[in-house]
């Protein structure tokens, strides 16, 4: 892929929004800190979304998460929101919880190649500042596939110097741990991933709902 310039800005930075939001604009890929780790984050459109792939040198059967700034961007992506999902929403977003919803019809076939989408509201407050004003955006680890997961900017430049437009410097990151993924498109919640939050938790507030 063609070499860019890639700028770094601290989140305190008073241009570090705009600036995002402009190369977003662009059809240009960013990287943010998040709850988790660090995202490289593009706009939901083919031409973001093949750019996320050629960056991290990815397959492209792999679907792309989603992160949201707001329940009302999740209206935009996910076809059914049902009561047990709305339960889980409820006691655990923003958090380190990704739900796999049933995929809206209409959006990029790159995001997901799959009748669902995994979809998340981080807990940070700069990335929920930043999503409520982009909106929703697909987001995936900043690393080159099969890399290790930077826990700071600059190792983020390490691997993606080149290949992005902008990182975001949040600091080291104090995390590390991916969330846990559940799959909310049956009558029962599944468990894909184990995270952060214990999956019987999980089940307790889904069958309440």
């Amino acid at each position: 892929m063609n070499s860019l310039p890639t700028r770094i800005l601290h989140i305190d930075h008073p241009l570090a929004i705009p600036t995002a939001l402009t190369a977003l604009e662009a059809d240009e890929l960013i990287v943010f800190p998040t709850d988790t780790l660090y995202g490289l984050a593009g706009r939901i459109n083919e031409i973001s979304l093949k750019k996320i792939y050629a960056a991290k040198q990815r397959p492209e059967e792999k679907a792309i998460p989603v992160l949201v700034g707001d329940l009302d961007q999740l209206d935009q992506i996910a076809s059914q929101v049902k009561p047990e999902v709305k339960a889980l929403i409820q006691a655990y977003w923003p958090g380190p919880l990704t739900l796999v919803l049933p995929k809206k019809e209409g959006l990029p076939p790159s995001l997901s190649p799959y009748s669902g989408l995994a979809v998340r509201m981080p807990d940070h407050f700069f990335a929920l500042r930043l999503l409520q004003q982009s909106g929703a955006l697909a987001v995936t680890s900043a690393n080159i596939s099969g890399g290790s997961n930077p826990s700071k900017a600059e190792e983020v430049y390490a691997q993606l110097n080149g290949r992005v437009a902008l990182i975001l410097d949040g600091g080291k990151h104090p995390g590390g741990q991916a969330s846990t993924i559940v799959d909310c498109q049956s009558d029962e919640a599944m468990l894909l991933r184990e995270g952060p939050i214990p999956f019987q938790d999980i089940l307790k507030a889904w069958r309440k709902a």
